[in-house]
């Protein structure tokens, strides 16, 4: 029996002990866990703690309850079957010694990685960083943490979660460096060199660069107004040659455009008929009404992979995002976290959580939210005096996806913008292989009202400036 939990985060100290022993082997399928009264007894908790541990363990597929004989180990899942590269697994080979770096079970340490605590005692980090821990809560830990994250801003996260009606446990919940990070882990689990992937088009760009490193093939499917074009989903997943779909339902990144309830429902009817998963990024939550629908609340995360991060609202230098998905997914997204980075920063994490905690978050959304409304109607009244088609209603994010200039093409007026000081982002950079939205711009509305910009736009708008002159394809008619 491992040995009695430390008395900060009891249920989830206790739950992360038994599922290390468990997939170590050190407790084998079909072994009884003792009984509510003796572990709490052996842990020095409450008997309401263990019964919370045991539901856990439970919900993530490691213990089975039998009616009248208690708790006993189940069948293991160590890794996903769709992990089967004979490197892959190779490197899996090596996770019990890094886990046991991450999450301590022994009191005596000789195989350890880094030095004791008590070596790191008088730090200034605590201090200077003003967390939590300094001002007399938790201790300021030096070792690397639980692989999930920080505890106590996973459970934040859970009740987050929770309120846009997606009911995930802090063990379903894993921490990452970004958003970006997160999308690099679900690819190097799910993709192969010469896999395809279903993208928006237009879409994350940074998404497209990770593919592509990745050498994976990607699939646009139009992105209108309400959300994905169904039939072009429909047409790429029952060919069969993706099994993933990358995706930003609400403020979609670059069109601004949300995805309707119809659109979602439809979309996750075709996903489960051909076995698709889809990985929901969704950046601008926060200042988002939380009663919004999203594929993964309607989901469940049966087959939605969710995704959040702190960089569109909070500092995008503080790099923390979080994966939220089934407890399966996550047990394998976090080896292949351990296996790249070992593990995401607990100080900026525990930075985030207090920020929370604290109350100084909620404000800062408040006033982002007024930011970002003001703003928004401010850059579409402009953009309508230029004339200027937009593509979408705005819904709630930092973009518009605007039409440019008529006869213009973005690569020459973003060059024309470029030599003036202005940067424009060019539709077919949006584009997964660069090839359409050569007539549109995303536009970000906090800098939609620069004098630069629209004096730009008047020059641009001017008869006979052969120097912007181009051909320009709708988006909308695009085949």
């Amino acid at each position: 029996m491992p040995s009695p939990a430390p008395p900060r985060g009891k249920a989830e100290t206790i739950v992360s002990q038994i599922s290390r022993a468990i997939e170590a082997g050190l407790m084998k399928p079909g072994d009884r866990l003792p009984s509510i009264r003796a572990a709490a007894e052996h842990y020095d908790v409450a008997k309401n703690t263990v019964v919370e541990v045991y539901d856990r363990l439970v919900a993530l597929g490691l213990v089975e309850a039998r009616r009248g004989s208690g708790f006993f180990v189940g069948a293991v899942r160590r890794s996903s079957p769709e992990i089967q590269a004979p490197h892959v697994a190779e490197a899996l080979d090596i996770l019990g010694l890094l886990r046991e770096q991450l999450d301590q079970h022994f009191e005596v340490r000789i195989g350890d990685g880094r030095p004791p605590a008590s070596w790191m005692e008088g730090s200034e980090l605590g201090r200077h960083m003003r967390l939590t821990g300094a001002r007399g809560g938790e201790p300021i830990e030096h070792g690397y943490g639980s692989a999930l994250g920080y505890g106590p801003l996973r459970e934040r996260l859970s009740l987050m979660l929770a309120e846009r009606s997606i009911p995930v446990g802090p063990d379903q919940v894993l921490l990452t460096h970004g958003a970006n990070h997160a999308l690099d882990l679900i690819i190097r689990h799910a993709l192969e060199p010469g896999d395809a992937a279903m993208v928006d088009d237009p879409g994350y760009y940074p998404l497209f660069a990770k593919l592509k490193l990745a050498k994976v093939e990607m699939l646009g499917v139009r992105r209108l107004a309400d959300g994905p074009d169904l039939d072009d989903f429909a047409d790429k997943a029952a060919s069969g040659r993706a099994k993933i779909f990358f995706t930003q339902s609400l403020a979609h990144n670059p069109t601004g455009s949300s995805m309707s309830v119809a659109v979602a429902h439809r979309l996750l009817q075709i996903a489960a008929r051909h076995g698709v998963t889809i990985v929901e990024d969704d950046p601008f939550a926060d200042v988002l009404a939380p009663t919004l629908y999203r594929l993964a609340s309607l989901d469940q995360l049966e087959s939605v992979i969710y995704l959040g991060t702190f960089a569109k609202t909070l500092s995008a230098s503080l790099r923390v995002g979080y994966i939220a998905a089934s407890p399966r997914t996550v047990t394998v997204l976090r080896d292949m976290k351990m296996l790249t980075v070992v593990n995401s920063s607990g100080y900026v994490e525990r930075l985030v959580h207090d920020l929370m905690i604290s109350g100084h978050y909620r404000h800062h959304l408040k006033r982002l939210k007024t930011r970002i409304e003001q703003a928004t109607e401010v850059a579409v009244g402009e953009l309508g005096r230029f004339g200027l088609e937009i593509f979408s209603a705005p819904t709630g994010g930092y973009y518009l996806w605007c039409r440019i200039p008529a006869g213009r093409d973005d690569v020459t007026f973003s060059k024309a913008a470029a030599a003036e000081g202005i940067f424009i982002a060019p539709g077919t950079m949006f584009s997964p292989d660069r090839s359409a939205h050569s007539g549109h711009m995303r536009i970000n509305v906090a800098y939609a009202d620069d004098p630069r910009f629209l004096g730009f736009l008047t020059k641009a708008g001017r008869p006979g400036d052969v120097s912007l002159a181009a051909p320009v394809h709708s988006l909308q008619n695009r085949k």
